[in-house]
């Protein structure tokens, strides 16, 4: 997208093919017929808005008829400038992150699977294998821990999967929660009604719906399934497309994450055949593959920098990396931390001055300073078992662990 000339281009060769569709469709049966022609004229616009509002500093997404709080979904103030992560011979020792505590918060009644922050961290909700979503507001959080027992931070709990919860996210400016299930289906929960327990809207996907991310217009949405090709939905009228020069050789795993960047103009899959895939945001189309990003092992997680240059991914090679979008070379690459079993993540910390994983083998929270790669802290998890899910707030320095032993933990810096 260097031009004019070069994305009408783009649209025009990048809207997804017919015969693809038929193909899919074939294979997908209940999915509505691909418009080869709106979801890309669209999304240009969404993108430009995107752009606008990362650069002006004003809220994300379009207008929505959701009444909201005034400060609900607006883009937090970075607390650092963005980080060049391309620079390789750094002078100066490592940064500390402070040391943190954390307080059990909740249980469900089986293993905790998944969090995630609204984007102004405001709230937090989780997803367990009981099929149960709880969902936390970060300032009674606060209260509770600074000792107020009258402090209820658990303020909604929905049950509407008939399978366990696979990932969440929140609308970018609405009152809404999207959750995805082994039930494949993607369920969408008004937060803002305290007496709903079941989704107002659901989509009905053919697979297991392993990982979803909303567009920062919240129009469209990503599904990660157990097929291999990411699926985009419209959030408005049901309907799903598919990329159009997606590879058809070779390529045979599920998606384990898919995550928009922060102006919705390409995504990032993190998938089992242990590849690492970028699509343009526009044209839907595969970019950039990085195949074999984590050796013969499956990537487990996948996350872009505030200023999309770069993207984290984490495997089951007990590695975490990170990679320059515009090259695809491997810039970084954290160790220390060993991860064989579970789908955990690395994450940033709110500032990316730091990456955030679990270690395995000793159950242990295991932070690098993100520019020289230096492990710079380790803290047992306090989980009675195995830890598999880490999530930082976008905004300060507080983040949540879920485990095999069906507890929450918020963290925050120790006094």
């Amino acid at each position: 997208m260097d031009n004019n000339g070069g994305l009408e281009q783009v649209l025009q060769d990048g809207n997804i093919f017919r015969q693809l569709n038929a193909l899919i469709v074939a294979h997908l049966p209940t999915m509505t017929p691909l418009n080869v022609e709106a979801p890309p004229n669209r999304l240009l616009e969404l993108v430009a808005k995107g752009l606008a509002a990362e650069n002006n500093g004003t809220l994300r997404g379009v207008s929505s008829s959701v009444l909201l709080p005034t400060s609900y979904g607006s883009i937090a103030t970075s607390r650092t400038p963005s980080i060049d992560f391309s620079v390789t011979h750094l002078k100066g020792a490592s940064k500390t992150l402070p040391k943190h505590e954390s307080k059990q918060l909740s249980e469900h009644k089986s293993v905790v699977r998944c969090a995630r922050f609204s984007p102004d961290g405001m709230f937090f909700a989780t997803g367990g294998a009981d099929t149960s979503i709880k969902l936390f507001e970060v300032p009674k959080v606060k209260q509770m821990l600074s000792g107020d027992s009258q402090a209820r931070p658990l303020i909604r709990t929905f049950y509407d999967h008939a399978e366990p919860i696979n990932d969440m996210d929140f609308h970018p400016r609405s009152t809404i929660l999207i959750s995805s299930a082994k039930d494949c289906c993607i369920k969408f929960f008004d937060f803002s009604k305290t007496t709903a327990k079941r989704a107002f809207k659901v989509f009905q996907d053919t697979h297991n719906v392993r990982s979803v991310s909303f567009h920062p217009s919240g129009e469209f949405l990503l599904a990660g399934t157990d097929h291999p090709i990411p699926h985009l939905y419209d959030v408005s009228t049901y309907q799903c497309f598919l990329p159009s020069n997606f590879p058809d050789n070779g390529v045979n795993g599920a998606i384990n994450q898919v995550r928009y960047s922060s102006t919705g103009s390409v995504y990032v899959t993190a998938s089992k055949d242990g590849a690492i895939r970028l699509f343009d945001g526009v044209s839907a189309k595969c970019v950039r593959s990085i195949s074999g990003a984590h050796g013969k092992s499956e990537v487990t997680s996948a996350v872009f920098t505030r200023d999309q240059r770069f993207v984290l991914s984490s495997g089951k090679d007990s590695t975490v990396k990170l990679w320059e979008v515009a090259s695809g070379r491997m810039v970084k690459e954290y160790l220390g931390a060993k991860r064989v079993k579970l789908r955990s993540q690395a994450i940033f910390n709110d500032t990316e001055e730091f990456v955030i994983s679990i270690d395995e083998a000793n159950n242990e929270v295991v932070t690098w300073d993100a520019r020289t790669a230096e492990k710079v802290a380790k803290w047992p998890s306090s989980h009675s078992g195995a830890t598999r899910w880490i999530e930082h707030s976008p905004v300060e320095s507080v983040f949540v662990t879920c485990g095999t032993d069906r507890s929450v933990r918020f963290w925050k810096e120790s006094v």
